[in-house]
């Protein structure tokens, strides 16, 4: 596989964790694929539109770059695939050729966990909890400031997860 040295999505470099670009051979023709492990919030972010310019540059000082579209892939971990077709195959002789029939298909996922992903980005969600209670306990909430409340939440959780 050619090793890639960054990544950039639309002019923005990104940070990954693992990747594999290489040209796609099937019946129906070849396309260029660039598949990346990226985080839930980079998932987020490039997924709003369908199409983006990529810019790979591999460690042989070379770059390529094309104009590809985005397929989430799923799975356990989050996994970007980038596609674009290829009118010529041999414009990309320095990506390996991967087959539809072939057993080595790149497992870029190996190795990593979601764990170890959301160490470097944890993701955050807003949720609403609709809860009964006293008035004195609903009064007492209702004083507490948004931070205030999320701190007491993840104290309280984190103690229940340990």
């Amino acid at each position: 596989m050619a090793k890639i040295k960054s990544i950039q999505i639309d002019g923005e470099n990104i940070f990954y964790f693992n990747s594999a670009i290489y040209v796609f051979h099937a019946n129906s023709g070849c396309t260029l694929q660039l598949d990346i492990i990226v985080s839930e919030i980079t998932i987020k972010k490039y997924t709003d539109r369908e199409s983006h310019i990529i810019e790979a540059e591999l460690e042989n000082g070379s770059l390529v770059t094309s104009f590809m579209t985005v397929n989430i892939l799923p799975g356990r971990i989050p996994h970007l695939n980038f596609v674009s077709e290829v009118e010529d195959a041999d414009e990309f002789r320095e990506l390996p050729a991967v087959h539809e029939n072939d057993l080595d298909f790149p497992d870029i996922e190996q190795g990593i966990t979601l764990e170890d992903i959301r160490k470097v980005e944890m993701p955050y969600e807003k949720i609403a909890l609709k809860l009964t209670l006293p008035i004195d306990q609903a009064e007492w909430l209702q004083q507490k400031t948004k931070k205030e409340l999320n701190a007491i939440f993840k104290e309280m959780i984190e103690g229940r997860m340990k």
